[in-house]
């Protein structure tokens, strides 16, 4: 710009130069015997077009320092404003700087707000497994406690039998009935697990010619083992016991054997026990 600037000046510095020399040139005496009445009156006229150079040397050095103070102006209002702009760029890529840390912070928190998920997931799952198997153990736990013991008449005494056919016996006062795996509403005991179950029965009776006593342990509708006796006179107590194999559901009872019959009172002679020795 100050190039710019600068060009006119030596320009117009060179025209005045040109221009001085030219004045000069016109200016050479001229011995004024020589000179004609329009020679003498030239000199006049040369210092008042001298003078009319120097005017326009002037206006023109005015009108370009005005215009040089205008650029100047202008420059300077340029110059602020382009600091202005880099002070704004500046701050931009401060703020972009300060997003794009942001954005990273954001991503790694993003990453490990992902993790805790994921962990929080897995522990929960963990959890899950760990409250099954406690809920699973604690009814191992019940089931493993299965026991049970039973005479046959609630209260009073007397005999039961003879009968023409096995007839199933129901042992209805109950002692124990850990687990309560037996109903003394239909005499029936249901293994609540597989595993290995002894259960033992004793039976009484009088001594009859025609009858004697006995019954049978049953597993799901077939005979196992048997207690039976038979004499004239005097008393019997026939009995048993047997270890089983039974699975979840399986149904043991006893049956009152065909044409015998057994006794039972208050002192509770004829019994019917039970337990689990241990899961399978």
């Amino acid at each position: 710009m100050e190039m710019t600037m600068c060009f006119p000046l030596l320009l117009l510095i060179c025209s005045l130069c040109t221009a001085q020399l030219q004045t000069e040139s016109d200016n050479q005496i001229i011995p004024l015997g020589d000179q004609t009445e329009a020679e003498r009156r030239e000199p006049t006229n040369a210092a008042d077009q001298q003078q009319r150079f120097t005017e326009d040397i002037h206006a023109v050095l005015r009108e370009m320092s005005a215009s040089l103070a205008e650029q100047r102006v202008e420059i300077s209002h340029l110059q602020r404003e382009n600091e202005a702009q880099a002070a704004k760029l500046k701050a931009l890529e401060l703020q972009k700087t300060e997003l794009e840390k942001q954005k990273t912070e954001l991503d790694k928190l993003k990453q490990e707000l992902q993790a805790q998920t994921a962990e929080l997931i897995s522990i929960k799952a963990r959890t899950n497994v760990t409250e099954n198997q406690v809920e699973a153990l604690k009814r191992d736990g019940e089931v493993k406690q299965v026991a049970f013991s039973a005479s046959l008449l609630a209260s009073g005494g007397g005999d039961m039998g003879p009968f023409n056919t096995h007839t199933p016996l129901v042992f209805r006062h109950v002692v124990t009935n850990i687990g309560n795996a037996y109903n003394p509403n239909t005499g029936f005991f249901i293994a609540p697990v597989r595993g290995a179950y002894h259960f033992e029965f004793h039976i009484y009776g009088h001594g009859h010619a025609s009858h004697g006593s006995g019954a049978v342990l049953v597993k799901n509708g077939e005979h196992t083992f048997i207690a039976y006796e038979h004499q004239p006179s005097y008393s019997v107590k026939p009995s048993n016991g047997v270890t089983l194999l039974l699975e979840v559901g399986d149904v043991v009872f006893m049956r009152l054997w065909v044409n015998t019959r057994i006794y039972d009172n208050q002192n509770h002679h004829t019994t019917f026990s039970g337990h689990l020795l241990f899961t399978m």
